[in-house]
């Protein structure tokens, strides 16, 4: 496996150590397959780069709509989900762990992992150095007013 091309979009001012969430990334792999929506984060030991994942849903047990893991009510019909076993669309029983959301994509070792990571930081310090570079145009002044009296310029 080649990591042949990593897209990077920071969020907001990414040099910030208020937010957690530095940036979206892509990457394309042996270009032929592309996943998206992996995040930047900066977690309690430094960035860490967080897999696509989706939120979990179950079936409503009177109307059938999908909806969130831990809602209190269904969104369709409105009555109350219970605490009772609930089963997801792919038919397998809630954990008892509750697990919110699940992986679309993910290495299947430690070493995949490494790669991926190591190759989606790189290419951060890289975007966040250039957004640094990046110069700001300065607003321009506003025209001042002319005073009474004062000589008004041509217009031409």
């Amino acid at each position: 496996m080649r990591i042949t091309e990593v897209r990077i979009k920071l969020m907001g001012d990414a040099r910030s150590s208020g937010e957690k969430l530095k940036a979206f990334c892509a990457i394309t792999l042996d270009d032929e397959i592309v996943i998206r929506d992996l995040k930047i984060i900066e977690g309690g030991g430094g960035l860490f780069v967080a897999m696509p994942s989706r939120r979990r849903m179950f079936r409503c047990s009177h109307c059938g709509m999908k909806n969130p893991v831990r809602s209190k009510f269904c969104n369709e019909c409105g009555r109350r989900t219970g605490h009772a076993s609930r089963k997801f669309e792919d038919g397998e029983e809630e954990p008892a762990s509750r697990k919110i959301y699940s992986d679309i994509a993910h290495p299947i070792h430690a070493a995949a992992r490494r790669k991926v990571q190591e190759a989606v930081l790189a290419a951060y310090e890289r975007e966040l150095a250039a957004s640094r570079e990046k110069t700001v145009p300065l607003p321009r002044p506003a025209p001042r007013k002319a005073e009474k009296g004062a000589p008004q310029p041509e217009a031409g």
